[in-house]
């Protein structure tokens, strides 16, 4: 699984980029204009076995929002989000720095997708089987939880749901993903992840 998925996703990742680079540049000067502050936003995650790797994104938020008491939990209409923020999380084009992350062998395409520091010490037994996996810029629980923020907002302790309902079922899933992993499988999930489909 390791070497074949590897090859995939790096072909793919240095394929796609030069066709991006002019997205890049587009979103780069929507940002800058937009709000103060960087282009791009460097988030600790937890990676493979445990490692700690920094994750690429486009900046969505207002500089210094990450230490606010609303942390790590996002939901919709949450206002430290940029107006290009807004637009940029809707259809997770904030997510395609990402694709930096899988050159430097931190991140693959399909996987579970990385959690902050913290998370990964809620994983016990064998749902810690996951670790053993690349995290992912997409992958079946993404795509199940396409409108997570949406679901969080409609929750009294966002965090609370999160952590007792949502990540248990991210788990759930993504151990199914990786005892029947398959090519295929990542090239369904990339499409879907494309053209926006449910999983």
């Amino acid at each position: 699984m390791t070497g074949l998925k590897t090859v995939f996703d790096k072909c793919v990742s240095w394929l796609s980029l030069p066709f991006l680079i002019p997205l890049f540049a587009l979103i780069g000067v929507l940002i800058k204009v937009t709000s103060k502050g960087p282009i791009f936003y460097m988030s600790p995650r937890v990676g493979q076995c445990g490692r700690i790797f920094y994750l690429y994104k486009f900046r969505t938020m207002y500089v210094g929002a990450d230490k606010e008491i609303e942390g790590s939990i996002t939901v919709k209409g949450d206002r430290r989000v940029t107006p290009i923020g807004k637009i940029l999380r809707r259809f997770k084009i904030d997510e395609l720095p990402s694709l930096i992350n899988v050159l430097n062998g931190e991140m693959s395409l399909v996987g579970p997708r990385p959690d902050v520091p913290g998370y990964a010490d809620m994983l016990d037994g064998m749902s810690r089987r996951i670790l053993m996996l690349k995290p992912g810029i997409t992958g079946p629980a993404t795509l199940k939880y396409a409108n997570e923020e949406e679901l969080l907002a409609k929750e009294k302790d966002p965090k609370r749901y999160n952590d007792e309902v949502i990540f248990p079922d991210k788990v759930r899933i993504n151990l199914e993903y990786m005892d029947h992993w398959s090519l295929l499988t990542d090239l369904k999930l990339i499409i879907r992840t494309i053209f926006r489909a449910n999983y």
